[in-house]
């Protein structure tokens, strides 16, 4: 008596299926990885994390500090970053009318893309202006007076009773005590200018 091979699973029929079989079996596996890997980032970093993906809002550029070539923090359309030297790790000082001339750098969230080649650690921080970015500890913002991409009109000066200095790339990490020096590069200049 003659077997019909498909009912006994062999044959060419069987090759067909059980090839199907395994490739479902390896996609669903497969998705169950990357399902797994999407809900290990979601479940991630806290409110002070840095990322390496998404738009970055901070960029490196090298611009003229006191006539010196620095390599300092911008905004993402070129702006100079600076930090005021009586903001603590966690708290801002610059209140009342200091935001309107230093405008804080705000994330969107809670969470902040790093651009490449920063050696130092981008934070979002929950303060009184908001998500305020901030790096190694020190509290980002932006200066009224830089009119144009790559000015730094706002190093130095001092305004809303501290020290306003150029965010440069080399800035060691603040220790949680607050104020702190300015950086070797940085002038001592103590010019007059908006705020007060």
């Amino acid at each position: 008596m003659k077997r019909d091979a498909r009912a006994w699973g062999t044959g060419p029929w069987i090759g067909r299926g059980v090839g199907r079989l395994l490739l479902g079996a390896a996609g669903a596996a497969l998705m169950l990885v990357l399902a797994g890997c999407g809900a290990a980032a979601a479940t991630g970093s806290s409110h002070t994390s840095s990322t390496t993906g998404g738009t970055a809002l901070v960029k490196i550029r090298t611009i003229s500090v006191a006539g010196k070539s620095t390599k300092v923090l911008t905004t993402k359309s070129g702006q100079t970053l600076y930090w005021f030297s009586i903001d603590t790790t966690t708290a801002t000082h610059c209140t009342a009318s200091c935001p309107a001339v230093w405008p804080p750098l705000l994330a969107p969230g809670n969470t902040i893309a790093a651009p490449p080649g920063l050696s130092g650690h981008l934070s979002v921080v929950k303060d009184a202006l908001g998500n305020q970015v901030a790096y190694n500890g020190y509290l980002l913002y932006t200066y009224v007076a830089d009119t144009a991409p790559g000015q730094a009109n706002g190093e130095g000066l001092r305004l809303n009773g501290g020290l306003w200095w150029v965010a440069e790339t080399s800035l060691s990490s603040r220790t949680a005590g607050g104020g702190a020096a300015p950086t070797s590069s940085s002038s001592s200049s103590s010019g007059e200018g908006y705020g007060g």
